[in-house]
């Protein structure tokens, strides 16, 4: 879902430097409203970036290799993702129209309920269209595979799905490039970093919609208007080939060390890419750097450049089998449904770094340009139903209504156990995994917001 091609990364780190230093002012910028807080609810995060170039193919295959299980740090079978939530999240509001300004606050903000949804109406209108056009959806990103599979049987549509690998930034592009195209290219609906919401919102590129199970969505992790609305979430880890790399990395700073020569790699273009810009970002943490200021994650891939750690190309599970990069940074759902595709051949470990750790918040919406509007509504219907957010976890990802299901006894005991979660905690985290806490958020009306929340859209995760 988020990749692009590049060859030669460390350019590409000037550029996001210049980019990210630009948006930040170059310093630490100093939140005008400074807060933290660590209470269970739900979490959020992201950065962002933005290109372009879309390309097109309708299918029902899978589209790359799927991906993983395996142990966090050297264990069997257990993930670190489980429900970490937060109150005060960076909580984006935007006015009634289109084009609506973007402010944030430091609590949640209220929303209205959502509208009845007549879904047997919603089916006849989606049937009528007949097509729904998604984009930078892979099949072994949070078994969205098996996603799209039920929803066709289940609605009988035809699902165009364009660009599969693309980054967020080039969902955006794709709503720009085709605002008066109603053809195959233009898409109805996207999924990407959190940043990019309040972004597309500013530019009006979004129509709001409430799915039915609205007020189970967490408010700091949802436009109060229903423009866009958190969808899943994870944490930044390393997949490793155990048949290449003798020792397991366990923090940012062992990637730099000689024996992971020619090993370690992106999953994504950072100029793109959410997967990508937060892992520059969680390095920059680790490497003593803060969240408005990701220059010491910049310096630390340059580093691991120069070192000849770095390989400048972006891995994907199809790379780590073969041993071309056998340490892929990438969200840990990825690793661990990577890890379980590969069914031991070879074997592949999954290391949540001890160092500087991100829970990166997705979000949905839908085009204002939709050439499918129904067929969009009843899509996001379908993600949010109890179906839908089941089908997710299957993937590893960790659906963002996960306390409403847990609290209600949704989730099956193979779920619950396949992301390492205490049915009895009803989605608390375990103990000595995480908890959250927001470092800062900017005042209401800050100018710079947008740009900022590049910086500062992250959950900071401790033991």
């Amino acid at each position: 879902m988020k990749r692009s091609l590049y060859s030669n990364l460390f350019g590409i780190l000037i550029i996001l430097a210049a980019v990210i230093l630009a948006a930040c002012g170059g310093q630490p910028a100093a939140p005008a409203a400074p807060a933290a807080t660590t209470a269970p609810a739900e979490p959020t995060a992201t950065t962002a970036a933005a290109s372009s170039a879309v390309t097109s193919t309708t299918t029902t295959t899978e589209t790359a290799p799927v991906t993983s299980t395996a142990a966090t740090t050297e264990t069997a079978a257990t993930t670190e993702t489980a429900a970490v939530t937060s109150t005060a999240a960076v909580t984006a509001t935007s006015a009634a129209t289109t084009t609506g300004a973007v402010t944030a606050t430091g609590a949640s903000t209220a929303t209205s309920a959502a509208p009845a949804v007549n879904l047997d109406e919603l089916v006849a209108a989606a049937k009528q269209e007949g097509t729904l056009s998604i984009i930078a959806i892979p099949h072994d990103w949070c078994n969205y595979g098996e996603v799209i599979d039920s929803f066709k049987k289940k609605y009988g549509l035809t699902v165009n799905e364009l660009n599969p690998d693309a980054g967020s930034g080039d969902e955006i592009e794709a709503i720009k490039a085709n605002k008066d195209n109603k053809g195959p290219q233009a898409p109805d609906v996207i999924d990407v970093g959190f940043a990019f919401g309040p972004q597309a919102v500013e530019e009006g590129l979004l129509q709001p919609y409430k799915v039915s199970t609205w007020d189970t969505i967490p408010d700091d992790v949802k436009d109060p208007d229903g423009y866009w609305y958190g969808d899943y979430y994870g944490v930044m880890a390393f997949m490793i080939n155990k048949d290449v790399v003798a020792n397991n990395p366990q923090t940012w700073a062992d990637l730099l060390k000689d024996e992971y020569k020619a090993q370690v790699a992106l999953s994504g273009d950072p100029r793109t890419s959410n997967q990508a810009i937060l892992s520059v970002q969680n390095a920059s943490l680790a490497a003593g750097g803060t969240l408005e200021d990701p220059t010491a994650g910049l310096e630390y891939f340059a580093e691991l450049n120069a070192k000849g750690n770095l390989v400048p190309t972006i891995a994907n599970n199809a790379l780590v089998a073969r041993g071309e990069t056998p340490v892929r940074i990438t969200w840990d759902y990825n690793a661990l449904a990577g890890a379980d595709s590969f069914e031991g051949n070879p074997p592949v470990e999954v290391v949540i770094p001890t160092d500087g750790r991100l829970a990166g918040v997705y979000l949905q919406a839908i085009s204002a340009y939709a050439p499918h509007p129904a067929a969009a509504r009843l899509w996001e219907e379908f993600l949010y139903s109890d179906e839908g957010h089941l089908l997710w976890m299957k993937g590893y990802c960790h659906p963002i209504r996960f306390n409403d299901l847990a609290k209600n006894g949704k989730i099956p005991q193979e779920l619950l156990d396949k992301l390492g979660v205490d049915k009895d905690q009803r989605g608390n985290v375990k103990a000595g995994t995480y908890e959250t806490s927001i470092p800062g958020v900017f005042a209401a009306g800050d100018a710079r917001l947008l740009e900022l929340r590049q910086c500062v859209g992250v959950f900071l995760l401790t033991h």
